[in-house]
C-alpha cells in the first residue's frame, strides 16, 4: 500500500510539472496573439486619451502636439520591445533582458518606457525571460510590475507569479496567485489550466477538500477543456483516498 502511495505521489508531482509547462508553451505560441492585443490596446488607448484633451482643452493645434508626443513615445517603446522579443523566442533570454549595444532590453525598456503600455508588457516578457532563466525572486518582481487592463494577460500574469513561488517552495502564496488568477476574466480559454495548477498544489499540500472541491469545480464549469478530461483519474483518486 506504500508503495502505491508512493508511485501515485510521483505522479501527482509529474502532473505539477506539466501544469507548469502549459503556461509557458501558450505564450510561446500565442506571441504574434499578444502583440496584436497589444496594439489593439494602444489603438483604443490613443482615441480615449484624444477625445479627452479635445473635450478639456477645446485647443485642436495643442491637443494634436500633445497627443503626436504620446504616439511617438509608445512608438518608441513598441520598437524597442520588438527587438527584445525577437530574442526571447529565440530562447537567447539574456539579451532578451539585457539588450546589445544601443540596442535596449526589457529591463531598459521598463526603466525608459515603464509608463507605457509596451513598457507594462516589457516587465511581463521581463518576467517570463527570468522564469525561464530558474530566477524566481526577479521573475516574481517583474512580473508583478505587469499591470494591464487586458484580463487575459493579467491573468496569465499572475499565474506565472503562482508557478515561481511553487518552484520556491511557497505553496501557500502559488495557491493565493492562482485562486486569483483563475477569478481573473475566466474563459475557457486559460482558467481550466489555472484550475488545474490550483488543485494540484491544493494536493501537493495535503488538502484534498480543497484539491477534490477544485477539480470539480473544473469539470463543472469547463467539461469540454483538455484540463477536464484528464483530471478524472485526479478526482477519482481523491474521491478513493478520503473514504
Amino acid at each position: 500500500m506504500a508503495k502505491q502511495d508512493t508511485k501515485q505521489a510521483e505522479e501527482r508531482l509529474e502532473n505539477v510539472e506539466s501544469a507548469l509547462s502549459k503556461t509557458e508553451l501558450w505564450i510561446e505560441n500565442n506571441q504574434k496573439t499578444l502583440w496584436i492585443i497589444l496594439i489593439a490596446l494602444l489603438v483604443v488607448a490613443f482615441a480615449i486619451y484624444g477625445i479627452s484633451r479635445y473635450n478639456k482643452q477645446r485647443n485642436e493645434k495643442a491637443m494634436n502636439a500633445s497627443f503626436s508626443q504620446e504616439v511617438a513615445f509608445e512608438q518608441e517603446a513598441a520598437k524597442a520591445i520588438d527587438f527584445a522579443s525577437y530574442y526571447m523566442e529565440n530562447e537567447n533570454y539574456a539579451t532578451a533582458l539585457n539588450g546589445e549595444g544601443e540596442k535596449a532590453g526589457f529591463l531598459d525598456i521598463v526603466d525608459q518606457y515603464g509608463s507605457t503600455k509596451a513598457g507594462k508588457l516589457a516587465a511581463y516578457y521581463a518576467g517570463l525571460c527570468y522564469l525561464k532563466q530558474g530566477d524566481y525572486n526577479n521573475a516574481i518582481e517583474y512580473l508583478k510590475k505587469y499591470t494591464n487592463d487586458d484580463k487575459i494577460l493579467s491573468a496569465l500574469a499572475l499565474g506565472l507569479i503562482g508557478d515561481c513561488y511553487l518552484e520556491l517552495g511557497d505553496q501557500q502564496n502559488a495557491v493565493s496567485y492562482y485562486e486569483r488568477a483563475s477569478k481573473t476574466n475566466p474563459n475557457e480559454f486559460n482558467t481550466p489550466m489555472l484550475l488545474s495548477k490550483l488543485g494540484l498544489t491544493y494536493e501537493i499540500m495535503g488538502n484534498y477538500n480543497k484539491a477534490l472541491e477544485t477539480y470539480k469545480s473544473l469539470k463543472k464549469n469547463y467539461p469540454n477543456s483538455n484540463e477536464a478530461f484528464e483530471i478524472s483519474k485526479n478526482i477519482a483518486y481523491l474521491e478513493e483516498k478520503m473514504k
